[in-house]
């Protein structure tokens, strides 16, 4: 009995003579990783794809336990020709079938989320289906660099990879099949498997002459130039107590039988944010941007401190998207005054509240701050890229 589960099959065993002398291609790297790593990787990242099957060339099975090391991944070792690689990767499957199964070439490294996604949904109504981009060109047949003759491109189709299929009908199919296949649909056609065609993507081009690896660098250098640059800074700082009836915290001034000592109003919790964010843009910290040695910052409002930190987020293309800080100490209660808090430090960076978090924590009569000599706080600030 198939369980309900999608499985990927990646086919990489193939020696891939036609892009030129050196490695097999899937070897060879592509935007500072190996074609292989980047297919890989396209159907890691679907939630909807519950394992992989990996099926390598022989004389690569060394290269095993460096894949099979994530625990959804399991490599094959494959046959002489694509049809025994597919094969080899189905019969792995047999004992412990999925109930869906997508197969594809390794040498497409470009397969996006949003076609796997389109073969996947055609598999809720169809026993096999397949992706394809219609012919638009004119069709012609050749002789000796001559023309000689035309063909009706209506009804043509380039076809691409993953073909996705139910898992006993694709293995009925394959074990029925004698001898190679161009690819998976042809088995299936065979068996008499209707397929279903799904919309292509002409992104999802298969690495097969030299001349292709640099289109693949060019669509993969695209696709991660639109993902935004996403920046995450912590920021830690503590202050001690001294003399004083209040400490301030966040703007916020909380009664308590002590002050917090510091060059400047000694604001630990602001002074964690606008470290955090500090360090998101890989900019130091406070104390490189208002240096306590420099009187003007004595007993300045460290707002100051978090506004310029803000600013600077602007000034580099960053928006300052969220706000996590806490703050360690057995006194004052914090409870009370972190809604006080966080809407001070969202008025401050232009935040919804939704945006900010503060809260507090003991360190369990432990430390410094246990045996309630001052207070310490740590912050994480999310920077998101224009």
């Amino acid at each position: 009995m198939a369980e309900y589960r999608t499985t990927a099959l990646i086919v990489a065993a193939g020696r891939g003579t036609r892009a030129g002398p050196g490695i097999p291609k899937q070897w060879r790297m592509l935007a500072g990783r190996t074609v292989l790593a980047h297919t890989l990787d396209a159907f890691r990242s679907m939630a909807r794809i519950d394992d992989i099957v990996l099926v390598l060339h022989p004389q690569d099975m060394d290269m095993a336990a460096a894949y099979t090391a994530h625990g959804d991944v399991a490599v094959v070792s494959g046959g002489q020709t694509r049809a025994a690689s597919v094969r080899a990767g189905l019969e792995a499957l047999s004992d412990h079938p999925p109930a869906r199964i997508l197969i594809h070439d390794v040498a497409r490294p470009c397969v996006s989320a949003e076609l796997i996604d389109r073969v996947i949904d055609a598999l809720d109504t169809n026993r096999a289906a397949a992706p394809a981009l219609p012919i638009r060109d004119a069709l012609w047949r050749g002789e000796r660099d001559r023309v000689t003759g035309l063909h009706d491109r209506d009804g043509l189709f380039r076809a691409q990879t993953p073909q996705g299929f139910h898992f006993d009908a694709i293995l009925s199919a394959h074990r029925a099949r004698q001898g190679d296949a161009a690819d998976d649909v042809g088995v299936a056609r065979a068996a008499g498997l209707e397929v279903a065609i799904v919309a292509g993507d002409e992104d999802n081009l298969k690495i097969t002459g030299p001349e292709d690896f640099a289109r693949a660098e060019a669509i993969l250098e695209r696709r991660m130039s639109q993902i935004p640059d996403i920046r995450m800074g912590n920021g830690f700082d503590v202050h001690a107590f001294g003399p004083g009836n209040s400490v301030t915290l966040c703007g916020i001034a909380v009664p308590h039988s002590h002050g917090l000592t510091g060059h400047s109003d000694a604001d630990v919790g602001l002074h964690a944010i606008s470290d955090a964010i500090y360090g998101a843009l890989a900019e130091g910290d406070i104390g490189q941007h208002f240096p306590p040695s420099d009187d003007r910052w004595k007993g300045a409002d460290s707002v100051v401190f978090l506004d310029h930190a803000r600013d600077l987020a602007a000034a580099r293309g960053f928006a300052i998207r969220h706000v996590d800080l806490t703050l360690i100490c057995e006194q004052p209660k914090i409870g009370p005054h972190a809604a006080a808090m966080r809407a001070r430090v969202a008025e401050c960076l232009g935040l919804d509240m939704g945006r900010v978090s503060v809260k507090a924590t003991t360190s369990e009569r432990l430390g410094f701050t246990g045996r309630g000599e001052g207070i310490a706080a740590l912050a994480t600030a999310t920077l998101v890229g224009a």
